[in-house]
């Protein structure tokens, strides 16, 4: 038998007794990220034990997104899930059998909480979507609502603009050649995307560092408040957090080659100046800041021709 007919899909739905709002919870859409994982399995052994009640609406909770890449204890099985997904007739990579599945199941709710964790060390943030507009890429009108949600979690620092800045590092690679699969903007779209326009609102929540030992309790801390906000348990609703910071994304960069390397050790939101050497290409070339701005997802070991880093500015959105 071979290791994908081992494989299964997983989903736990609880439903309250009156009419509500139908939240989904992922974890380990990328299979080395497991702290949502950790985090769910607790709420669920809470509701199954009685300890915390859903009281209306309904909430599914997905475990291991990908096992694939779970089992395999890897970002990926054999591409990126949280990329160009979307249902498909002909299924030729894992992670295509894995959004046949998903993607019906994430349009059957209303609300979407992922769970992520980052390479390098930083605190956690929560990924925005765009506000409202009626514009083309990713049309949407339900901001205050996704805004309000997001709020509630208990995080103070927040991130949006991935896909424009996406879109614009795609315009990239279509004038540099790049394959076609990658130099689609379609490519950037993942679970929360899918979800808004399915016509729901959905928050990326990076919990910390991969191995962070706190990152579990900021993804059930979360998945707590995010049922109250929601009114699907009967616990008091959290205040919104104060003192927020707000950063919109605006530049992507590519590792060319696997000799390009960081100029030092960055963590997300590291501050740079204008001019500031944040690599060197395996030439000899030097990347630089192009103005005052923050570093977000270094990936050291980014493949040739993946996002090795983005650059962010403050934003008064939140």
């Amino acid at each position: 038998m071979s290791e994908f007919e081992l494989l299964h899909f997983q989903s736990v739905t609880f439903t309250g007794q009156s009419a509500g709002a139908r939240l989904i919870v992922l974890g380990a859409v990328h299979g080395n990220e497991t702290c949502g994982t950790q985090a769910i399995r607790r709420v669920i052994a809470e509701i199954e034990s009685g300890q915390l009640g859903i009281v209306a609406g309904s909430v599914t909770f997905v475990p291991v997104t990908n096992p694939l890449a779970y089992v395999r204890h890897q970002r990926m099985g054999d591409r990126n899930l949280n990329r160009n997904l979307v249902p498909t007739a002909t299924p030729v990579e894992f992670e295509d059998r894995i959004a046949n599945w998903l993607c019906p199941l994430l349009a059957q709710h209303d609300a979407l909480l992922d769970l992520h964790s980052f390479h390098t060390q930083g605190e956690p943030f929560i990924m925005l979507g765009p506000q409202d507009n009626d514009g083309t890429l990713e049309p949407f009108a339900r901001e205050a609502e996704e805004t309000a949600l997001a709020l509630s979690l208990g995080v103070h620092r927040f991130v949006d603009g991935w896909l424009d800045t996406y879109a614009a590092g795609v315009a990239r690679r279509l004038a540099a050649g790049a394959p076609a699969r990658e130099a689609d903007v379609h490519y950037g779209v993942g679970t929360t995307e899918y979800m808004r326009a399915q016509g729901g609102i959905a928050l990326t929540l990076e919990c910390g560092q991969h191995d962070d030992p706190a990152a579990p309790a900021v993804a059930y801390r979360a998945i707590h408040n995010a049922l109250a906000h929601l009114r699907l348990t009967a616990a008091p609703v959290p205040a919104p957090v104060t003192d927020t910071e707000a950063l919109r994304l605006y530049r992507v960069v590519d590792r060319a080659h696997a000799g390009d390397a960081f100029a030092r050790a960055w963590s997300s939101f590291d501050r740079v100046h204008a001019g500031e050497v944040i690599g060197t290409r395996r030439d000899g070339t030097q990347v630089v800041a192009d103005s005052d701005s923050h570093v977000v997802f270094p990936n050291p070991k980014a493949q040739p021709g993946q996002e090795w880093f983005y650059l962010a500015r403050s934003s008064a959105r939140v």
